[in-house]
């Protein structure tokens, strides 16, 4: 007896328990506007190359093994194209000594990073992953923007981590670096003295430093973050 299906309807049609799945997630918010936006436009199948390309990362940068295919990602806004993914243990220090290991770096402090850097996103409860420009500098129009003031306007910026996986990851991609004529201002970081941490490659070397919160000039601009 032939199988019959509603008019359009196919055997490669999603099954009603399928469907069924589908509307659970979104009734509990798992599924949100912005992730079906993006599975609207096709984008899904490129996240999962993505998530794939992250975890050969990990393995061959950290040596960990760590499944990142079912993570949730946050919708992709227009211009924001360079995923970042940050794994549980990727702590300050631990990250701060990954760019050691690969290219000349200078810190301002010689204090263990993990104790006085504080960040507004961690993975201490499980991966998660956030959207930026896929630039070298900092976003241009975040210029002269202290951390106070993106913080007034409701700007979220990029964390201390998620700058050097940032650069790490670059970094493994082309063998070059981010920020050569201006710096990355870390928003959504705090030293524990309360200032603000910054990043550039100034010819020869990472540099990390910081400034007060209220800190602003031309060449200093955070990265807005898509979470």
């Amino acid at each position: 007896m032939e199988k019959s299906y509603v008019a359009g309807w196919t055997s490669e049609s999603p099954t009603p328990a399928q469907l069924k799945e589908f509307f659970a997630q979104i009734e509990s918010r798992r599924i949100t506007k912005k992730r079906l936006q993006s599975f609207l436009r096709g984008e899904w199948e490129d996240i999962s190359v993505l998530l794939a390309d992250w975890q050969q990362f990990y393995r061959e940068v950290f040596g960990l093994e760590v499944d990142l295919l079912g993570l949730s990602v946050p919708g992709r806004e227009k211009g924001s194209d360079r995923l970042i993914v940050v794994a549980p243990e990727m702590t300050p220090q631990r990250l701060y000594n990954k760019c050691v290991e690969l290219f000349p770096c200078r810190k301002w402090t010689d204090d263990d990073l993990d104790k006085i850097v504080q960040s507004e996103r961690t993975a201490k409860n499980g991966a998660y992953s956030v959207w930026f420009r896929d630039v070298i500098e900092a976003d241009e129009e975040l210029k002269n923007l202290s951390a106070n003031d993106l913080k007034k306007k409701s700007i979220p910026g990029i964390t201390f981590e998620e700058r050097l996986l940032m650069e790490l990851k670059y970094f493994k991609e082309t063998d070059s670096h981010l920020d050569i004529n201006n710096w990355t201002l870390c928003s959504g970081s705090r030293s524990s003295d309360g200032s603000v941490p910054w990043s550039y490659w100034n010819g020869d070397r990472f540099l990390l430093d910081g400034d007060g919160a209220d800190g602003r000039n031309d060449g200093l601009r955070s990265r807005q973050a898509v979470s």
